[in-house]
């Protein structure tokens, strides 16, 4: 009991090895009953790749790839797999918003042992959980349709890790900066230039040199062409510069949305 009163109390810090791992259990439990919405952004890329790879596909043919002609389905599938993964991470960081703005969630939990970065953690893994589950999904149907042409391709599921953990830091991070609502108009603001220009539609070449270089810098770009390059065989050394990209990227949103956490329920 003691020592139950000291931790409550402040008087022992947090595992930081284990809190963010209750805050992934807590989800699941939180989850279990109504599981069918963590599927509900799998079906918008799917809708795409339908509409796109085998609706416009017919007309469009085939497009060149590295110096290789692929069927336009193919190429845009991979790029689809890694906006599902953006989808389900960044989907799941803005339900942050709602838990330390109005459920005030975090200040229940920071009564316990569990501290500020175990929450960044914690969510952040979470939400890549959910990423995970959009692009599981999403790659055994493009496989199914036989869309994958390389055995790389079984890494394209580690590389949507990558990819969510990247949007589940800078996405949970960017929560933190939202004081009401009409805030989340800027994420639409935000992710569907994200998405439109990512090259998953087209290849990278097609745009002016300047434009071009602006897209390179994107998020989602990386994510795109890391995943292309799996499940087309096309892989090269560019593929650690995405990886480093986007491990970088979330590790600095985990960061910031750690500090941020501790301001506003720390102060």
């Amino acid at each position: 009991m003691t020592e139950l009163v000291a931790r409550l109390g402040g008087l022992a810090p947090a595992q930081p090895r284990i809190g963010g791992l209750l805050l992934v259990e807590r989800n699941v439990m939180v989850y279990r009953r109504t599981w069918m919405i963590l599927f509900s952004g799998f079906f918008e890329p799917l809708f795409y790749l339908l509409s796109f790879g085998v609706g416009l596909g017919a007309y469009v043919g085939t497009v060149t790839l590295g110096g290789e002609t692929i069927d336009y389905a193919v190429f845009i599938a991979p790029g689809l797999l890694a906006v599902s993964a953006m989808n389900g991470a960044f989907y799941d960081a803005t339900n942050v918003f709602w838990k330390l703005r109005y459920g005030k969630v975090y200040e229940s939990i920071l009564a316990t042992p569990v501290g500020p970065k175990d929450v960044a953690v914690g969510e952040t893994l979470w939400a890549v959980v959910r990423a995970l589950l959009y692009s599981a999904a999403f790659l055994i149907v493009i496989g199914a349709m036989g869309l994958i042409e390389s055995w790389w391709g079984l890494l394209a599921l580690p590389a949507c890790f990558v990819v969510g953990f990247a949007f589940a830091g800078a996405g949970i991070a960017a929560v933190t900066w939202m004081r009401t609502w009409k805030d989340f108009e800027f994420t639409t603001l935000i992710m569907l230039p994200l998405f439109l220009f990512s090259a998953t539609f087209y290849p990278i070449t097609v745009y002016p040199e300047a434009l071009e270089w602006i897209v390179r810098a994107l998020p989602l770009y990386h994510g795109v062409s890391l995943v292309r390059s799996l499940t087309t065989g096309a892989v090269g050394p560019i593929q650690l510069l995405n990886v480093a990209y986007l491990l970088t990227l979330g590790l600095v949103g985990m960061a910031v949305a750690s500090r941020r956490i501790d301001k506003l329920l720390l102060k």
